[in-house]
């Protein structure tokens, strides 16, 4: 009797389990905000926001950057990843200003959230970094040096002696008569 070389659930062939591979670290996509930096100016209140794209720039299509102050959402903006072999996996978005009038001093929280976005609107490789920044408003008279002026009446002070002052006398009206005597007379 000869067995029938189709495979039957009597007759499966048993298969060994596979290992299962663990994702490397290094090749797994996430962005690593590696600084973000305040400065107060007049009235305002820059901030500078470093990041790093890991494994490498060309493995994002769309990273989101999202601004929250104080827990409430002020800004978000798509941010175009240069491809090319002259730009690099560090990356620095531009400069925000924070137009900060009317804002009391004192201690805020400031958020920048950062991930890829889909199409089909799911983030992925979210992060985020907070920072509390003091906020010290600067006035545009507190940047002014005060120095008081002098106020005097006399423009002129002559500190000599009497011997000197006749002196200067006679070399004045010495001058006096070397000018007259150069005047055309007419």
């Amino acid at each position: 009797m000869q067995l029938s070389k189709q495979t039957t659930f009597d007759n499966l062939p048993v298969e060994r389990e596979k290992p299962t591979e663990k994702a490397d670290p290094s090749h797994i996509k996430r962005i690593l905000i590696t600084e973000v930096c305040s400065e107060t100016k007049e009235d305002e209140l820059e901030l500078k926001v470093g990041f790093r794209l890991i494994p490498t720039k060309s493995s994002f299509s769309k990273v989101v950057e999202e601004l929250f102050f104080d827990g409430l959402k002020l800004h978000a903006c798509v941010v175009r990843i240069p491809q090319g072999p002259l730009s690099a996996d560090d990356l620095e978005l531009p400069v925000s200003s924070l137009d900060m009038k009317g804002i009391i001093a004192g201690s805020h929280v400031v958020r920048i959230e950062m991930y890829e976005l889909w199409n089909s609107k799911e983030k992925l490789s979210c992060t985020s970094k907070e920072v509390t920044v003091n906020y010290v408003p600067v006035r545009r008279q507190d940047r002014y040096i005060k120095i008081p002026l002098v106020k005097n009446l006399s423009t002129e002070i002559d500190v000599i002696l009497g011997s000197e002052k006749k002196l200067y006398g006679e070399i004045g009206k010495d001058l006096e008569k070397e000018y007259v005597g150069k005047r055309d007379n007419w």
